[in-house]
Order: C-alpha cells, then sequence, then structure tokens
C-alpha cells in the first residue's frame, strides 16, 4: 500500500505540473504500465501518455480548482472544477487515481 503522504504528494505534483506551461513534464509521475482514460479514450504506456499530455491536455486554456479529495487505500478521488476556454466554459470533473507501491500514477480515470 502506498503512504497517504506519498499517495497525496504524487496527485499534487501531478496538479502542479498540469496547471504549468509543460504538461509533458508529468510524464514522469506515471508508472511504466500506466493507464489514462479521458473524455471516453484509454491512453496506455509513456508515448500515448505523452501524446495525451501534449494534445488533449493541452487544447484549451484552463484554471483548476480543487473542489475535494477522499483517500481510499492506493486511490486518490480527487473533484475539480475547470473553467476556461473550452465548450461550456466550466465542468467539474473526477479525477480517480491508482497508485502503485512506489506512489507513481498506475491509472488515472477523468471524468464528469
Amino acid at each position: 500500500m502506498t503512504p497517504l503522504n506519498s499517495a497525496t504528494a504524487t496527485v499534487s505534483e501531478y496538479f502542479a505540473r498540469m496547471a504549468g506551461p509543460d504538461k509533458k513534464a508529468g510524464i514522469g509521475l506515471f508508472a511504466p504500465e500506466s493507464r489514462v482514460t479521458d473524455d471516453g479514450r484509454t491512453y496506455s504506456g509513456p508515448s500515448e501518455i505523452l501524446g495525451w499530455l501534449g494534445a488533449a491536455a493541452s487544447e484549451f486554456d484552463y484554471t483548476t480548482r480543487v473542489l475535494s479529495t477522499e483517500v481510499a487505500g492506493d486511490t486518490v478521488t480527487v473533484t475539480t472544477r475547470l473553467e476556461g476556454n473550452f465548450p461550456g466554459g466550466v465542468v467539474d470533473l473526477r479525477h480517480v487515481f491508482t497508485l502503485n507501491a512506489a506512489g507513481q500514477i498506475a491509472t488515472l480515470l477523468i471524468a464528469p
């Protein structure tokens, strides 16, 4: 089991990197066998996740505000509110992170 402080540190760092200008810098937080599911599409492994970080995750300009965080074992669920220049302009999303024993992101599900 990933220690709580390690889990929350990894997730906090993910959001910090996603808020920065180079979202691809977030790749170091993912395990080699990781998967990301966002907007109904799944990205597996470093090359696909890098593509997602460079395209889908960077397509619009937005700000993120954390509304809530729940930790259950190796799973961290963060509810956020995004506001930006995407269709609709505002959306609440759930980010469900599962971390491996090393504290890396093994899976990430992003959904409304």
